[in-house]
């Protein structure tokens, strides 16, 4: 390797580029190599069902715990006492797949009550619980 220090030309400032070029190289027998040795899984992609999906629950799905302003639960509007406890509400949603309620409160009672209803629907696995309003059910 020589290199010449003044002369006709003075110093020459060009950038090596050898060494770029053999990363570079190196870098394409890599890149040609890994997907020879890669192997993915086989993947099965859903196919779309022949029937619509279905977006209306039917009736018995729906669950609606209305509380009333003595402190008595209904519940699809029959008059039950023993869901007052966690044991009461999973008996009702043991035989359900979807363990979702919805509250309905009379206009005199208080959040207090409707809560403590919540805390024990929580407690006993309702994944969901909504509360209806006057308005929501209007929009329905």
């Amino acid at each position: 390797m020589a290199m010449s220090v003044g002369g006709k030309r003075g110093i020459v400032s060009d950038m090596n580029v050898v060494p770029l070029i053999d990363i570079l190289l190196v870098l394409l027998v890599i890149f040609m190599i890994i997907p020879v040795y890669s192997k993915g899984l086989d993947a099965q992609i859903p196919q779309q069902s022949p029937q619509p999906p279905e977006t209306t629950f039917p009736d018995e799905a729906v669950v609606v715990i209305q509380v009333l302003a003595d402190g008595t639960l209904r519940v699809n509007q029959e008059r039950s006492l023993f869901i007052s406890s966690a044991p009461g509400f999973e008996g009702i949603f043991k035989s359900r797949a979807r363990r979702v309620a919805f509250i309905r409160g009379d206009e005199p009672v208080e959040f207090g009550v409707v809560a403590k209803v919540i805390d024990v629907m929580h407690i006993s696995g309702i994944a969901s619980v909504g509360l209806l309003t006057p308005e929501l059910e209007k929009a329905f």
